[in-house]
């Protein structure tokens, strides 16, 4: 999955995105974007053949909705959209766009309902946050049989590394020097 790509790095702006685009990474996250620039990353994407996942709760100027979704998916057509809503990942997947459900692992009720909420929209891939929580990683896999994606607080090559370990497919990060570490 994702070509060997064990980092899916996650662009925090245009001057990320940009320097990702001359990498070897041809999966890449774009967070924290303005409505106005989807239009230039996408056609800078596809000119440079990477695969752009939009955060969808994070475009400025654009709710994050049924209808935000419908106009992202046939507007732009991205390779994935990420929410925490369930709304925006049944409606990525009708549209056929590969749906990463966000879920945020507080405590033991949080991932009860997280359960429920994946039973619910049935993703492509979760994406666990914290994924520095590399113990549990196993268990979601396990129980939801869905592929997983792990992100936040992954500050070092060993945390990669056990979250690698512990069943998950790539891990997404803004962290540079991660980057760096993992190019191809």
């Amino acid at each position: 999955m994702f070509n060997g790509q064990k980092i899916l790095p996650a662009a925090r702006g245009m001057k990320d995105f940009e320097k990702l685009l001359t990498t070897s990474y041809e999966y890449i996250v774009v967070l924290d974007l303005h409505i106005a620039q989807i239009k230039n990353i996408m056609k800078m994407a596809e000119q440079y053949k990477k695969k752009i996942f939009l955060h969808v709760d994070l475009i400025h100027g654009l709710q994050s909705d049924t209808y935000a979704t419908e106009y992202l998916c046939q507007e732009f057509k991205p390779y994935g959209l990420m929410s925490t809503k369930a709304n925006v990942i049944l409606k990525a997947k009708q549209k056929g766009v590969i749906a990463v459900q966000r879920i945020f692992l507080l405590d033991s009720g949080a991932v009860d309902k997280s359960y429920a909420l994946l039973e619910r929209t049935k993703p492509d891939f979760i994406e666990v946050l914290p994924g520095a929580m590399s113990f549990i990683i196993n268990e979601i896999k396990e129980k939801t049989k869905i592929p997983i994606l792990a992100g936040g607080f992954i500050r070092t090559v060993e945390d990669v590394e056990r979250a690698i370990e512990a069943g998950t497919t790539a891990i997404t990060t803004s962290n540079r020097e991660l980057w760096k570490y993992y190019e191809k």
